[in-house]
């Protein structure tokens, strides 16, 4: 059995059992599901108890007439979630919505990828070492941390199976894998193109995704097609520019606040001092951890006119930056908050469980999450280790970027700058994120860096065991 339809069919069978075998699994609604729920016609049944947190809802109402609810933001999640629709009105009901549909759609697209993954880092040796690259693939990512998202309304799921067309794709294009590039091409624009639009905070990744595609013009016998290419990374900056300046004024104060409550308050000895020096009021030092829509006991309505009139006004992208920027001790503490959250991928906020499952609230899941749960206890915890990590991941690709380029190769030239662009996500998204958000769901807003390191690392071994870490791929190198 060649190892991409290996790791596939494992990974359907690991993934499936989860989100399809009663009594099924998934992530309960913390809040986020409005987003992708009212705009697209669901909602919360009447009648029942519907939970937050706690455990996972499997059935919801589908609107039968007019929907007022626009969207909060300009995103591609909203033609996910209306494939989902459309199938389960086509085979199970019109009235009624079953979370299994939104599983069937991530979970399609999840595998997928997978296949394309799997197939561009054992392509072509035919040799044992491969299905040990292919087992690796399917332990990291076929971990219960990224397969229990399938069952939800949230983005990830989406993003996961985006990313894994998209890197996969340059790779084939770099390994020759089909005589024709365009298809593979195509693939690669597509899925980076709403990669990019599925979630707001993805929206710098488009600077991520211009350095991987650069290395598309090294491509021999392609001159007459780079004008095109040039088109695609404008058309990809664009997207970025969209995401980012069609957030919704709502989400935007969400982020304002929750960026100064669970960032600017945070890892200081003194807030009250620091807000004074920035000009706000000492009096929202009190909002220190407070979410916008908090649990329980709050200061003060951060939602409410007071708030917005006297506090968020100021937090601009500007004023942020600036106190950050004078106080650097306190972002380096929050920088390295991030990075001991960066390989925890199971989301902890909410529970794995359905109600009827017997389960008490907000229990976790621990089927098939060995991987997640080694990286989580043993990657270092600091920002300055994944800099360094970064930079000798960026000079050992480098090494087959030269070779290549003096031997007249492209494979090491299109890998430099596809290790080099996901390497700008896994250093950047932290820096953003604590500006953009605070501590707040680091989870899920550092989703992309440990996509992103893992690629990295299955790609790294991937080539050490196939003898191309530092030139193209040789005939005669699996025989060694």
């Amino acid at each position: 059995m060649p190892p991409p339809l290996l790791a596939v069919l494992i990974c359907a069978g690991l993934a499936g059992y989860l989100i399809f075998v009663p009594p099924i699994n998934g992530l309960a609604d913390n809040g986020d599901y409005y987003r992708a729920m009212y705009s697209n016609g669901i909602y919360k049944l009447l009648g029942t108890d519907y939970n937050y947190f706690g455990y996972v809802t499997q059935k919801f109402g589908l609107m039968k007439y007019f929907n007022e609810y626009h969207s909060v933001n300009f995103s591609s999640q909203p033609l996910f979630v209306k494939l989902a629709i459309g199938l389960n009105k086509l085979f199970y009901s019109r009235s009624v919505f079953d979370i299994r549909f939104m599983g069937v759609v991530n979970y399609g697209l999840y595998l997928g990828g997978i296949y394309m993954l799997t197939d561009a880092l054992t392509y072509p040796a035919k040799r044992f070492r491969n299905y040990v690259i292919a087992g690796l693939v399917v332990l990291v990512f076929g971990d219960a941390s990224f397969t229990l998202y399938f069952n939800s309304f949230f983005a990830e799921p989406q993003m996961l199976g985006l990313t894994l067309y998209s890197f996969s794709s340059i790779l084939l294009l770099a390994r020759q894998r089909y005589q024709r590039r365009w298809p593979l091409i195509l693939i690669y624009l597509v899925s980076t193109l709403l990669l990019i639009a599925n979630k707001s905070q993805n929206a710098p990744l488009a600077l991520s995704f211009v350095v991987v595609t650069l290395g598309l013009l090294f491509l021999p016998n392609f001159k007459a097609q780079r004008p095109y290419l040039f088109v695609g990374m404008a058309v990809v900056l664009i997207t970025g520019g969209l995401t980012y300046k069609l957030i919704g004024k709502e989400f935007v104060d969400i982020n304002s606040y929750q960026t100064f409550s669970h960032g600017v308050l945070t890892q200081t000895d003194d807030p009250s001092k620091a807000l004074a020096e920035g000009g706000v009021d000492e009096q929202y030092a009190l909002m220190q951890n407070q979410d916008y829509y908090a649990k329980q006991f709050a200061t003060i309505q951060a939602s409410g006119p007071y708030v917005k009139k006297n506090l968020l006004t100021k937090l601009g992208f500007a004023w942020v930056v600036k106190y950050y920027a004078t106080h650097l001790k306190q972002f380096g503490r929050l920088l390295d908050l991030a990075a001991a959250d960066v390989m925890i991928t199971q989301v902890k906020a909410v529970g794995d469980y359905t109600k009827a499952s017997g389960a008490p609230p907000g229990k976790q899941v621990t089927f098939f999450t060995l991987y997640s749960q080694v990286a989580g206890a043993f990657f270092p915890q600091k920002f300055a280790f994944n800099c360094l990590l970064a930079m000798a991941l960026l000079m050992t690709y480098a090494v087959g970027f030269y070779n290549d380029l003096k031997n007249h190769e492209f494979e090491g030239i299109l890998r430099f700058f596809l290790v080099a662009g996901y390497l700008t996500i896994f250093i950047f998204v932290p820096v953003i994120s604590i500006i953009g958000d605070g501590d707040a769901d680091l989870a899920k807003h550092l989703f992309m860096v440990p996509v992103s390191i893992d690629l990295i690392f299955l790609l790294f071994i991937s080539d050490v065991l196939n003898h191309r870490l530092w030139h193209a791929y040789r005939q005669g190198a699996d025989a060694s």
